[in-house]
């Protein structure tokens, strides 16, 4: 069943509503385009949508609606007592929840959670992080993004309080007002939000998390001395997170940490072979935390989600497609990937799904996005494009691309420049040559 709601307190009672019934949630964005929502909604197989009455332009007229300001559900909704619900859930393997990611086909690709998932996470966070009843858990993420299931659970499974950060106190000095006044003690941020903080704004017994992107020494040196501060790393395919470090400010770099609680991971080479410390290789994923595959998509389902060779028969693990590297110390390093995906904002990316959408335009003859960072710890999205056609006017087909980008993908997918060359550069090998691609004059669009 899908979930379409602003941040607040009815959408929790919702989310535990479909969840008591013994559904899956999939949680809708008002601000992804409708295309991709109606396509989320048909591959999920959802039929019904709890909704609040300011979504009724965002969904397709084929689901059943079910609104819960309005007067009629209301009066239903009162008519039906208190008494406990007859339906729940089956089995620890039953599906909690499906979190759309971007896809490198071209779609976004759902992932389907586990019961068994989310108990193995919430473990985590009583082990780790030391979270429980008294706790005051912040409410950061936006309810589209993984971490959002991460911190509503983190609160609520654990007997924690869960306080909803508002939109507009999300960012600048209001945050850190706001976690003092409403007493947090644990909060997870990007670390590009941290960032901009002022230091020592957020007191020091906030336990502090740091998730979604690559966190800097600089944000590591500012923020973890004198507190409990972690780096958290994990994919949705591993349940939100799969390991963790306790941030240490005299380490000479920013490690991801080891595994969280019910998980094991592995660095390995080509052959399946784990590879030594120092030696860089491709993290795989085992464990509890693993979810059941791809919605509607088992080809993919079996290739990423493959046989562990290290544990007992039927065992899977995860291959995440991140490069890393063990220390010494039995630390992992996260070190880059070994394909085209990115994150930015803590949102995952692939790239090939804008290039994709790009590419659908009749002019195009050929698109390379790519992730920037002309100023250190500012990533963006440009679109470089070659025209099928010489001579075509160059603002015009930026702008037709524009609205094409804003049309079928997120606003965090939409490049903020569209560059349009005579001919990609390539280096001799005939590979493209990122070095030699133009930084764009200016920004042009709206995401990224």
């Amino acid at each position: 069943m899908a979930v379409a709601m602003e941040r607040g307190v009815d959408l929790i009672a919702a989310l535990l509503g479909v969840l008591k019934a013994g559904s899956a949630y999939l949680l809708l964005d008002a601000e992804h385009p409708g295309e991709r929502v109606a396509f989320m909604l048909r591959e999920a197989g959802v039929e019904s949508v709890v909704m609040a009455s300011g979504w009724s332009g965002v969904l397709p007229d084929a689901v059943t609606r079910v609104v819960v300001d309005d007067p009629a559900t209301v009066r239903v909704l009162q008519g039906l007592g208190e008494g406990p619900l007859t339906a729940g859930v089956r089995s620890s393997a039953s599906a909690a929840y499906v979190i759309y990611t971007s896809g490198s086909t071209g779609r976004p690709k759902g992932v389907l959670v586990s019961h068994a998932g989310v108990a193995s996470m919430v473990a985590g966070h009583v082990r780790h992080l030391g979270v429980g009843p008294g706790s005051r858990v912040g409410q950061f993420a936006s309810a589209a993004f993984d971490t959002f299931g991460w911190e509503w659970m983190m609160a609520l499974l654990t007997g924690a309080a869960l306080v909803v950060i508002p939109r507009d106190q999300r960012l600048g000095g209001a945050l850190p007002a706001l976690l003092a006044r409403e007493r947090v003690t644990h909060v997870t941020l990007p670390p590009a939000v941290l960032a901009t903080l002022e230091e020592g704004s957020i007191g020091q017994d906030v336990v502090l998390v740091v998730a979604g992107e690559a966190s800097s020494s600089e944000v590591l040196g500012r923020w973890a001395p004198g507190r409990r501060m972690f780096n958290s790393y994990g994919p949705a395919e591993t349940t939100v997170d799969a390991t963790l470090w306790r941030c240490d400010p005299a380490a000479g770099e920013v490690a991801i940490g080891r595994p969280i609680a019910n998980t094991r991971v592995f660095v390995l080479d080509d052959r399946l072979q784990p590879v030594p410390v120092g030696v860089i290789g491709e993290l795989y994923v085992s464990g509890l935390g693993l979810a059941r595959g791809y919605v509607g998509r088992p080809e993919l389902t079996v290739e990423r989600f493959v046989a562990c060779p290290f544990g007992e028969s039927g065992e899977r693990m995860y291959r995440t497609g991140d490069l890393v590297r063990w220390t010494a110390e039995g630390e992992l390093v996260f070190a880059g990937r070994a394909d085209q995906q990115v994150k930015i904002r803590g949102q995952r990316i692939e790239l090939g799904e804008i290039e994709s959408a790009l590419a659908a335009h009749s002019a195009v003859a050929q698109v390379v996005v790519v992730a920037r960072e002309d100023t250190p710890g500012e990533k963006r999205l440009v679109a470089y494009v070659v025209a099928g056609e010489p001579g075509r006017d160059t603002k015009a087909l930026v702008s037709a691309l524009e609205e094409l980008a804003a049309e079928r993908l997120p606003q965090y997918m939409v490049p903020s420049a569209v560059v349009v060359l005579e001919e990609l550069p390539l280096t001799t090998n005939g590979k493209l040559d990122r070095g030699a691609l133009p930084v764009p004059e200016h920004v042009v669009g709206t995401g990224g």
